[in-house]
């Protein structure tokens, strides 16, 4: 079968890794980079980290609008379909290149298999919100990570093609946690200590874009005790600047890191401060406490489990969290079943597209 993959952003190059490498053995993958993620650091690395072969298709789309960047992806991209005639497409998570691939796909009669099916914050500001929903509707098969992605998808009447996969992100760790721990040199290049730094990330719009949140999330980091790695979004770099926003000294800017990289910051932090959703669950998955720096989580099995507290953007909301982090309960180690499956959703997921053969 030839499959079409549509992947743009730095989270779906990590969620494709496991599973392109599974489908690999059994299909014919055309891959197709959407050109979202643009910048070295944040796209290249990750395939070169995670050994994903070289796109067939660069769409170079870079950024822009919602509706711009969004409209151009599927312009291109149904050139692509047209060209290749796949059996079947499968998309990743929630960005624009999400939303761009499933509604091409879906208007060409393609067969479609979303990863990350039936996440659900109830915030409908957030882009990431509307194009998963919308992928959902007009998907042929839903790969759910969690009980609760699948409960939210029946809740919605989408129980037909529904399925409890498991999440990829969390094969993706296991597969590469002990290679990090081999190859990473970045806690030395940064003069770090294990579990003497804080991590921090922030990028989301909802949290770049409002210039009182921005302002109460770099308060609080620079109220927090140092060291605190920031390895900074280039869209937040920008934004900071022309917002005048000064971080204190003990915050360490950085440039985007790579998978690898990031994994060994990740499991050696003593505390993550983050806007990531995919961060969150790695913070999980290695056992580190976080502090999720939005009013809501589609990750909510972190939450329920004492592992991730929501502390919004308000300054003293975040110290306070960040304070009582230490009390939170361990993880399940690395390795073993938890609420986010059993390290084998790659599988799960390749053999549900023989629904579609």
């Amino acid at each position: 079968m030839k499959v079409l993959t549509v992947v743009g952003a730095r989270p779906q190059f990590i969620k494709l890794a496991p599973v392109s490498r599974y489908l690999r053995r059994w299909h014919r993958e055309v891959l197709v980079h959407t050109g979202q993620h643009y910048d070295d650091n944040l796209s290249e690395v990750f395939f070169r980290e995670l050994e994903i072969p070289a796109p067939d298709y660069n769409l170079g789309v870079g950024s822009g609008t919602q509706g711009r960047q969004t409209g151009e992806m599927m312009i291109r991209l149904e050139e692509v379909l047209e060209r290749e005639a796949p059996q079947a497409a499968i998309v990743y998570g929630d960005t624009n290149s999400t939303l761009a691939g499933a509604l091409v796909a879906a208007k060409r009669h393609v067969p479609l298999l979303h990863v990350e099916a039936g996440l659900r914050s109830g915030n409908r500001a957030m882009p990431e919100e509307l194009n998963r929903v919308l992928t959902d509707h007009v998907s042929d098969i839903l790969c759910c990570p969690t009980e609760t992605a699948l409960r939210n998808l029946a809740r919605e009447g989408l129980t037909r093609g529904a399925h409890l996969t498991g999440d990829v992100m969390y094969d993706a760790v296991l597969h590469n946690a002990g290679i990090a721990r081999q190859r990473s040199g970045i806690l030395a290049r940064l003069g770090l200590e294990v579990k003497g730094y804080l991590l921090a990330t922030i990028h989301r719009a909802e949290n770049t874009d409002d210039p009182a949140r921005l302002r109460g999330i770099v308060a609080a980091l620079n109220a927090l005790p140092g060291p605190i790695a920031l390895p900074l979004h280039p869209r937040t770099r920008k934004v900071l600047a022309q917002q005048g926003l000064a971080l204190a000294a003990h915050v360490l800017v950085l440039e985007p890191v790579g998978y690898l990289d990031m994994l060994a910051l990740e499991m050696n932090a003593r505390l993550i401060l983050t806007d990531s959703g995919g961060v969150q669950k790695e913070a999980y998955f290695l056992a580190v406490p976080c502090v999720t720096l939005r009013d809501e989580t589609e990750w909510v099995e972190t939450v329920e489990a004492g592992w991730n507290t929501l502390a919004g953007a308000e300054t003293q909301r975040i110290l306070a969290a960040a304070s009582a982090s230490g009390a939170a309960p361990r993880a399940p180690a690395a390795g073993g079943a938890t609420l986010f499956g059993d390290g084998r959703a790659h599988v799960k997921i390749v053999d549900l597209l023989a629904e579609v053969g």
